[in-house]
Formats: C-alpha cells, structure tokens, sequence
C-alpha cells in the first residue's frame, strides 16, 4: 500500500515518521524542504505536487495547521481532489472543523473515494513513539480498510461514527485541555506570590522550556472551533469564549507562534514573579516501548 503524506510539522513528522519506520512505502509533501529532504534520507519519496501523489497512492494524508491551509492543498488545480480517484482514501489528520470536513468529505466521495477525519490525542511525544490516540470518523468500511495505518501510527484507534465525529470529539478533548492548563497556570501563580514550594505540578512550565511543541495560534484555532461548534446550535457558553479571549490576548502579546504554557506569562508579568521549579524535565518524554495498536471496542455499541 503506497501512502502519501502531506504536512511534516509537530504532529505530522512524528506520525509519518511511524509509518516510515515500520516500513511503509512512503511519499512526503511539505513547504519546508529541509523536513522533506530528512524524510527522504531515511528512504521516503518526495512528491512533486499533492494531484501526482494522488494519482500514485492509495491513501493520502494530510496534517496541516489550519482548515484554510487543508482546503487549499485538497483544493486549488493542483491540488489532492485532482488526483483521487474511486477507491482511494483521504485521511485528514489536523484538528478541524467538522462542518468543513464533511464539506470536503463530500466532494471527495463525488470522485469515489473514501474520506475519514482521523485526529489524534495525546501529544507529541506519544506521536513519536507510535503511542498516540487517534479518533477515526467515517464508514466502517473504510475504517477497517485503514486500521493497518493507524494501527501503525497509534495505539488505541478508535471508530467514532460518521465522517466529522471525530473532528467534534477532538475539539472538545483539546478545549477539557486548555481549560486545564489555564487554571494551572493561576493556581501555579498564585501559590508562587504566597510562598507556596511546588513539587509535584506541570512539569513543562515548572521547568521553564514550556515546550510541549503546541502554540498560542493553535490553541485560539481549536477553542475557536469548539465555541463556533457550539454557537451553530445556539448554545451560548460561557468558559470558552473567556478562554478564546485570554489566548488572543497571549497571540498580541508574545506571538502566535508562542509555545501555548507560556499563557502563565501575562499571570507573571501582573505579579512581578517566574513560576519555576527545581529538577522538573525540559519536555515531556514517552517512556513506554512502542506497541502495535488496536481498535478500542466499546461493549454494548450499537450504531453500527
């Protein structure tokens, strides 16, 4: 099975890497050439263009930064629906809307070709090892067609239901996880300016790296995603948009390119301190041996 894959950043390296290393036959695509060419040192093809790397595989992949960046690569003359053809697979790994995946999702079955929206969980550090989590919308057709692959980039798969359910469980798991690390970061703060000595809180931002290879502009995306996700059906809520505003704010302040637990800085500028703490690691590594994945079974599931 020929597999293309499109979009070579944080997660995307990591999940094509997987692939490559479990001996795939691999074609890659990205704006940075330098991430291209390592990938071709260690054996993948480069793809001259996303229709030339539909045309030649059976699964095309794409993990990209934006449902804009996702609409073009799909899209424009050149782009992936150009070259799939009845039969092939599109699998869209980026967190996204899932109004905008079914959208796509359709004009991909117009062709023939099976569309899943299939995000992960977990981060990074566990896309690198093989460990990730990863959601799959989508017929169940083409998800077992496609286990092999995800099996190969992840350890627990699971099968969510239709096209776009996956993008609505993924939104949600990373807007549970913004709330989160917002509040650490005024408890973090404000057991500083009390005196207060931390042992056993958020590593990375005790440390001081803050790198968990996700920024200030991907957060405001995915909570973005999430509030407008509920606004469509008229829920007003009342948590996300306060935290779509702290994190617009973060973007104006240090960038959108920020590493998103550096949020604790508008807290340590108003109270004059650095939340830090002594012998906590620079990033989070995963420690367990890479497993081949399985689908989770959920017992009593009905819905199909």
């Amino acid at each position: 099975m020929k597999v293309g894959f499109i979009g070579l950043g944080n997660a995307g390296g990591k999940l094509a890497g997987s692939l490559l290393r479990n001996g795939f036959d691999l074609t890659v695509r990205d704006l940075n050439k330098d991430l291209v060419n390592e990938f071709v040192k260690r054996g993948a093809n480069s793809g001259s263009s996303p229709k030339e790397m539909a045309e030649d595989c059976n699964v095309m992949i794409t993990c990209l930064p934006s449902p804009k960046i996702c609409s073009e690569v799909m899209e424009s003359k050149d782009g992936i629906l150009a070259g799939l053809s009845k039969g092939k697979i599109w699998l869209e790994m980026s967190t996204t809307d899932e109004a905008e995946i079914r959208r796509i999702g359709a004009l991909v079955e117009v062709v023939g070709a099976l569309p899943i929206d299939c995000p992960v969980s977990g981060g990074c550090h566990r896309a690198d090892t093989g460990n990730i989590s990863i959601f799959a919308g989508c017929t169940r057709e083409a998800f077992e067609l496609v286990l092999p692959i995800l099996t190969t980039m992840g350890r627990r798969v699971l099968h969510t239901g239709v096209l776009g359910t996956a993008s609505k469980l993924k939104v949600m798991t990373n807007y549970l996880a913004t709330v989160n690390l917002t509040s650490i970061a005024e408890a973090l703060t404000t057991m500083k300016v009390n005196s207060f000595v931390h042992e056993t809180e958020s590593q990375v931002i005790l440390n001081g790296s803050r790198d968990i290879s996700f920024t200030m502009d991907l957060v405001s995306k995915d909570v973005g995603i999430f509030n407008e996700l509920a606004k469509r059906k008229g829920l007003d809520l009342e948590i996300a948009p306060l935290i779509v505003d702290i994190f617009k704010d973060g973007e104006k302040r240090y960038g959108p390119r920020e590493l998103s637990p550096n949020i604790i800085k508008r807290l340590e500028e108003k109270a004059d301190v650095e939340v830090l703490g002594e012998g906590f690691p620079p990033e989070i590594i995963d420690d367990e041996p890479e497993e081949t994945g399985y689908e989770v079974v959920i017992k009593g599931r009905q819905d199909y």
